[in-house]
This record gives C-alpha cells, sequence and structure tokens, in this order.
C-alpha cells in the first residue's frame, strides 16, 4: 500500500513476504531512517542508534552493546543483578499484600526494568517501587516515545518546521532535556570516581568508559550518553507495556494463569527463588509471551526505513527517498500463517518453532535483518523472570472487568493501566 502524506511517499508492507524483502534481501538500500523532527529535539540525535544509518557510529554503538550487555557471556553474568531486582520488587509487593493495596503493574514492570538496567549501567537503583517515585521518570519517557511516534505535520511539510505547530519538538525536547540531566549526572559522578582513583565499580559503564579512552575518537562520553538514554527509554517503556498485556491476557484466562504457575513450581529453589536461566526452559511461559506479543507488539509498526536507491519490492519498483514501514501487527494476524489470528491462543507455540528472533517474518515483533532491536535477548530474560514472579508469587484481583483497549503510538499500550491487588500464594 502506498500512501502520500504532504512531501513524503510512503509504503507501508503488510505481508511477511514485503518484510523479508524490506529487512533482509534487500536491506542494504533499505536500511537507513527518517528522522522524525521530534527526534532532533535530542541534541545528540544523530548519534542515537534507532535512527542513524548504519554507519561507523551505528557499527560501534552496536558492537559496544553486544559486549557488555547484550552478548550470552554478558546476560548470564550479568542474571544476578536482575534477580536482585525482581527481589527487591517482590517485597514491595508482599507489603502492598498485607495491607491489600493494589498496584499497577505496568509501573512495577517500569520500575523493575529501570533499576536493573540503572544496576547494570551504575551499580544503583534509580527509583523506589513508590508509585510517585516511578511516575516521575516514567512521565518523561512515555513523553519522549509519544513525541517520537506522533504523526507530525512537520514531518510532512518541512517548511513549518521553524513554527512547530503541534508543540511535538517542544514536548520531546523537554522529556530529552529530563533524560540528559539524569544520565549526565550519574555518568559525570562516574567520571569523578574514576579521576579520584577510587576503587572500581567494574560494572557497564565502567566497561564503556575504558572502552572510551582507548577508542575515543569513536566512542566519546557524548557517544556514552546517548547510549545510555536510548536503552533507558526502550529498555523500560517496552518491558513496561508487554509486562501490563501478558498479565491482562493472564487475568483474563484464569486457567493459562494456573498452567504457568504449575510450570513454574518445578523450577523454584527450596527458599523460594526463582532463577532466571531455568525460566527460559519453560515451553508454556514462553508460548504465552510469545502469543501475546504477536498480538500486542511493542512497536506496531516497525520504526521506519529509507530507500537510498530505487528498489524493486515484490511487483513494484519503489523509488529512491521513499519511506518504508512494515507493519508488524498486520503481519502477525496474516491468516495464511495464522489459524484464528485474533484469539490469544498460546497453545500454537507449542505446536510450531516459530520464534522472535527475525527469521520468522510472520512474527517480527523485534524486526529483523541489521535493524533488528539488539536489546531482544535481554528482553526475553526480563520478561521470562517477572511474568514467572508475578503469576508463582500471587494471586490478582482486578476488582473489575480487565479492559483491552489499546492507543496507538510508536509503541502500543494499554488504554487504561492494569491495577490489581495481590494476594500472596500459599504453598
Amino acid at each position: 500500500m502506498t500512501i502520500q502524506l504532504g512531501n513524503i511517499t510512503t509504503v507501508v508492507a503488510s505481508t511477511p513476504e514485503a518484510a523479508r524483502e524490506i529487512l533482509l534481501s534487500k536491506d542494504e538500500v533499505c536500511s537507513s531512517r527518517p528522522v522524525p523532527d521530534a527526534v532532533t529535539a535530542l541534541k545528540h540525535h544523530d548519534m542515537a542508534i534507532l535512527w542513524i544509518p548504519p554507519n561507523v557510529t551505528w557499527q560501534t554503538h552496536r558492537k559496544v552493546l553486544r559486549m557488555y550487555l547484550t552478548s550470552q557471556h554478558k546476560l548470564d553474568t550479568l542474571k544476578n543483578v536482575r534477580e536482585t531486582v525482581v527481589e527487591e520488587m517482590l517485597d514491595y509487593i508482599r507489603v502492598c499484600a498485607r495491607k491489600k493495596t493494589a498496584v499497577d503493574i505496568g509501573m512495577m514492570g517500569f520500575a523493575f526494568s529501570l533499576n536493573q538496567l540503572a544496576k547494570t549501567f551504575f551499580s544503583q537503583n534509580m527509583t523506589s517501587y513508590e508509585p510517585e517515585d516511578i511516575r516521575r521518570f516514567q512521565e518523561v519517557v512515555e513523553t519522549a516515545m509519544e513525541m517520537m511516534g506522533k504523526l507530525n505535520i512537520v514531518d510532512m511539510f518541512p517548511v513549518l518546521k521553524p513554527f512547530d505547530p503541534q508543540n511535538v519538538r517542544r514536548r520531546a525536547k523537554e522529556a530529552f532535556v529530563c533524560l540528559e540531566e539524569m544520565v549526565e549526572a550519574s555518568l559525570n559522578e562516574r567520571v569523578k570516581h574514576r579521576d579520584s582513583n577510587l576503587p572500581r565499580f567494574d560494572d557497564v559503564l565502567d566497561s564503556m568508559l575504558d572502552y572510551s579512552e582507548e577508542n575515543e575518537d569513536e566512542f566519546s562520553l557524548k557517544h556514552i550518553k546517548t547510549l545510555l538514554m536510548e536503552v533507558l527509554v526502550a529498555g523500560t517503556d517496552t518491558i513496561a507495556s508487554s509486562t501490563t498485556w501478558i498479565m491482562s491476557e493472564l487475568l483474563l484466562n484464569p486457567h493459562m494463569l494456573l498452567k504457568v504457575r504449575e510450570e513454574v513450581s518445578h523450577i523454584v529453589g527450596e527458599d523460594g527463588t526463582i532463577e532466571e536461566a531455568k525460566t527460559l526452559e519453560l515451553p508454556y511461559l514462553h508460548a504465552v509471551i510469545k502469543e501475546t506479543l504477536r498480538l500486542h507488539a511493542g512497536s506496531p509498526l516497525l520504526a521506519p526505513h529509507i530507500t537510498q536507491t530505487e528498489v524493486q519490492i515484490g511487483n513494484y519498483v519503489v523509488p529512491k527517498n521513499t519511506r518504508l514501514v512494515v507493519n508488524a501487527w498486520a503481519v502477525a494476524r496474516d491468516e495464511r500463517y495464522w489459524e484464528n489470528p485474533r484469539v490469544f491462543m498460546p497453545e500454537r507455540f507449542l505446536k510450531n518453532k516459530v520464534d522472535f528472533k527475525g527469521q520468522h517474518f510472520e512474527f517480527i515483533p523485534f524486526g529483523s535483518g541489521r535493524r533488528k532491536c539488539p536489546g531482544m535477548p535481554l528482553a526475553e530474560r526480563m520478561l521470562s523472570l517477572i511474568v514467572a514472579s508475578f503469576v508463582y508469587h500471587f494471586d490478582w484481583d482486578a476488582n473489575e472487568e480487565v479492559n483491552m483497549d489499546d492507543k496507538f503510538g510508536l509503541a502500543l499500550l494499554k488504554a487504561t493501566p492494569l491495577v490489581v491487588t495481590p494476594q500472596v500464594v500459599n504453598k
């Protein structure tokens, strides 16, 4: 489908076959991105891994993420951080259960992901689990995501850029400035600490700074700051949203929740703790996660691409400088690949070997090819651990029917939060 939006020609790919061509077989000429006006409000947007073309800076940032955060070895090394943070969150929820106080599942997912990333990078938490503390950071992240995904008339008619008629750039800048101040404070504090010859933390930030000192031309403090901001935004918003959708589907299907709990019970230690590595071996839990991501993809429309030359996609010749948008939402509902595609059926993933790692183009919530989300391996572990913990340790009283309406943006969010009252499960 071709859409003309002002000065912009956009081709929307809504089939697995078209997605494969754009993301994999023709990705050499389709892998650059158009930069939304909102993104230009980020001080160093020309270093932002999501938006820059696959140049040297992009390659360096991907390499650094892989070396220090998302490789199999680093994920295994850092699992204790995630297990510690999830126990801190569970302690807070147990207090809420005793007080019969409701909790917002999305907020818990956000705080868990923020704190585990903060401990991984900075060796400290960035928030408590109290709603007012979480909201301070969450509102900034949600604003940044909303503005980057908003349909902005300036992107269609660049002549309007000086006027910013929808206040998109202004609001994006306010959010980016808040994020930058938070990250910069932690970064400057660490640099000062290192300059004072104090003991190392030996966390990811120390590793990044070591790499920067050896490769300052290609990876300066500005690169570190921009990369940290991107990871904190993408890593928190996606986990919060996905956790909310997964728990919503399980509360609507209590027999499935009990099935997940039964499966998790076989891997729990004598002290009641859940090891992250063992959650990766639970087929039904992962079927639930996959089915939720199929129906409620974090990004229903993948971040746009732009053609660098004229290219043939399917039977069509697409001109240079055409925007390409892969409709992951529609692809995951293609009736040629999915039986009853609008029905929540985790069992379908027990019968097939389809996964979300980018080789099955009927299911690409994290994208595919060279622009695939680099945080996918970490997201898989985080979701497995938090959902297993929620389901095993607590019953959840929704008090009213769970509303499954959504709101569209760069991320697909629930229109209303999932606020539920926890009850500790007697084992």
